[in-house]
């Protein structure tokens, strides 16, 4: 993937070597200027895919530039340069929106992994918006939020499969938005005019749920005192969606293959054959192929259900998604509360990254909806999320105590405990897998094996989900 690139900094060598750096391992175009006021004009005339700034500038600093830019390219990704590196200045950098911020001296590698991730993440960002946009000019429905590759593999998955006549199988955990793909899916068919029917297989007893989803005659059992019309007849030429489905009776299931194979059913006590034209989409968080190994699922039902198959990711295994979904969770509540709140903190943000979320996006949505109705300010705070506990900040208080001690001690306490912090932080999300910590975090392996060792940290402790919560230790 090629892409535009703008490097502003005052000090000309290190425009020369940045330009060098990127051009030798990368078929990224390279626009250099020292003067940050000329950048703006230059970026006002010209668009960028990405620009990377210096953050002590003479006239202009970095995140004065970083401000016009999101003013006039607000596409364009920004990464900060510095040597004087801060806890506040990043926070600040990143709160402005810059993707990454990056300390002087850097490794050749590091720059050159952060400008990857940043110009994935765009491509990425601009695909989600563009298949969102289409699936939703279909007809209105949720919006499906994500830029991860997972869910954008998803939402191409959703735009090749729906206009066909499969049936589909949905798996996943309860909460990661199965009934969401199962509307966008229909919303993109040739059938969105249509109806598009729910029947939740837990949810209605299994001595009724014949007559729901067939319908009835008259007197067909006792209580039957006039003909209903069945599930299956409302979402004719429509879609069916079968949530739950492995939760149906074995009896039930040898009724639901007559109709999936044949189109075909009898409604109770009738005995006359009805057709029905219908796309099924179905549902589980069960593993189907194993309750059929137990004799739980019949097995020419699994086959005929799972033609295309969708397996929805568990939130926990596309972090990077929460910003966006947090930022779509409180746009919603705030309006439908009726509540000008416009932010969320940035330590409240490293609680919500930090936790596992056994209950997937279901329990993002709660928990941000409970933050919003209990918020009394226009930003989210740590204790508006989660009020029944003490909330420990992901980075340590400096409270009087620090204050005390020399400039270079004071520093040295804080450093060793963010990177006391970080490391554990990063350790919990990848589950102890170093390879995949020192990748996320932009460091060589080696060096993150030596801080843990350092910090006297195993990876063995974050291997399983003990781990819910950012604390300090």
């Amino acid at each position: 993937m090629k892409g535009r690139i703008l490097v502003v900094d005052d000090e000309r060598d290190m425009l020369a070597l940045l330009t060098r750096i990127i051009t030798e391992k990368s078929p990224h175009d390279v626009t250099t200027e020292h003067d940050p006021l000329k950048a703006v004009e230059i970026i006002q005339k010209e668009t960028f895919n990405l620009i990377i700034t210096d953050l002590k500038m003479p006239k202009m600093d970095g995140i004065a530039l970083l401000e016009e830019i999101k003013k006039i390219q607000p596409s364009s990704s920004v990464i900060i340069m510095t040597a004087y590196a801060t806890i506040e200045t990043a926070v600040e950098a990143t709160r402005k929106g810059a993707f990454d911020y990056i300390s002087k001296p850097f490794r050749k590698e590091r720059i050159l992994l952060t400008i990857r991730r940043a110009l994935e993440w765009q491509a990425l960002s601009r695909e989600n918006v563009a298949l969102r946009q289409s699936l939703e000019q279909q007809k209105a429905f949720p919006p499906i939020i994500g830029s991860s590759p997972a869910m954008m593999s998803i939402l191409n998955k959703v735009k090749q499969v729906a206009k066909s006549m499969a049936t589909i199988l949905i798996q996943g955990k309860s909460g990661t938005g199965k009934e969401l793909v199962a509307k966008a899916i229909h919303a993109y068919s040739d059938r969105r005019d249509k109806p598009f029917v729910t029947i939740d297989c837990t949810a209605i007893p299994e001595q009724i749920i014949e007559s729901e989803l067939f319908g009835h005659e008259k007197g067909a059992f006792t209580g039957a005192w006039k003909d209903k019309q069945g599930l299956v007849d409302k979402a004719n030429q429509g879609t069916l969606f079968l949530d739950e489905i492995g939760e149906l009776s074995l009896v039930m299931q040898a009724k639901l293959l007559r109709l999936l194979q044949e189109g075909e059913y009898k409604p109770v006590g009738s005995v006359n054959t009805k057709h029905a034209d219908i796309r099924f989409v179905a549902a589980t968080n069960h593993d189907l192929r194993q309750r059929v190994a137990e004799k739980k699922f019949r097995e020419d039902l699994f086959y005929r259900l799972n033609v295309i198959c969708f397996h929805l990711p568990a939130l926990c295994e596309r972090r990077e998604d929460i910003p966006l979904l947090v930022r779509h969770f409180l746009e919603k509540y705030s309006h439908s509360n009726r509540k000008e709140i416009h932010d969320i903190e940035p330590e409240a943000m490293s609680m919500l990254m930090g936790r596992q979320w056994p209950g997937n996006v279901r329990e993002l949505e709660n928990v941000i909806e409970r933050g919003v109705i209990l918020c009394r300010s226009e930003r989210i705070r740590p204790e508006d999320l989660m009020p029944e506990r003490a909330y420990t900040r992901p980075l340590p208080h400096l409270d009087e105590t620090i204050y005390r001690l020399p400039f270079k001690e004071a520093k040295e306490a804080v450093i060793k405990a963010f990177h006391h912090q970080y490391i554990r932080a990063i350790l919990q999300q990848n589950r102890g897998n170093i390879s995949r910590a020192a990748e996320q975090a932009g460091l060589q392996r080696q060096y993150l094996h030596r801080l843990m060792k350092d910090e006297n940290i195993r990876a063995e402790s974050f291997k399983d989900d003990t781990y819910n919560h950012l604390t300090v230790t």
